[in-house]
């Protein structure tokens, strides 16, 4: 008996590894070398691309797509029809191939709210947090809060998620932040 659970509209490539109470919803697609950690949610329709890692404890919204190139660590949210990509310069008539594919990685406990874009080639840090329809289009520090078209820091959240006060401290669960000087 299978650890997981994977509804029988999927389809699961070979070669795909899935972590133990991992739930994978109505017409997703995982397709070969994607690696699914432990106790993960996938919403419907959600397509995992080759080779993508996904840690432990991430829930990735309806209608995702990660392509190739794509790394979630542990905790991740990913927001309804957020977006990734992994090719700067697409072309349909002059396909570079996977060896050309940018690496993109969502660090621990981060979350993209829904419908942002995560342009490929950067890494978006620990526990930071992109707002809904946001365009993050470079590096994303530990913490921050990114918001707009392109992204940019509008504050700083703390591990639990609320947004800190300008001294660094959460008025949510208490933890205290240093406040860096420059966003």
């Amino acid at each position: 008996m299978d650890k997981y659970y994977v509804h029988e509209s999927c389809y699961i490539d070979e070669d795909v590894l899935i972590g133990e109470e991992t739930k994978i919803w109505h017409f997703s697609h995982i397709q070969s070398g994607a690696r699914i950690g432990r106790k993960c949610s996938l919403g419907q329709n959600v397509n995992v691309g080759n080779n993508v890692v996904i840690g432990d404890s991430v829930r990735i919204q309806n209608n995702v797509s990660l392509y190739e190139g794509v790394a979630l660590e542990d905790g991740v949210f990913c927001g309804p029809s957020c977006v990734f990509t992994n090719d700067l310069t697409p072309r349909a008539q002059y396909p570079k191939g996977r060896e050309h594919y940018k690496k993109t990685l969502v660090k621990r406990g981060a979350s993209i709210g829904a419908n942002a874009t995560i342009v490929c080639g950067i890494t978006i840090g620990a526990n930071a947090m992109i707002g809904a329809g946001a365009v993050v289009t470079k590096n994303v520090p530990d913490h921050a809060l990114i918001v707009g078209i392109p992204g940019q820091i509008a504050g700083w959240v703390c591990e639990c998620g609320a947004i800190l006060n300008e001294k660094g401290i959460c008025g949510d669960c208490g933890r205290t932040y240093s406040v860096c000087a420059n966003k």
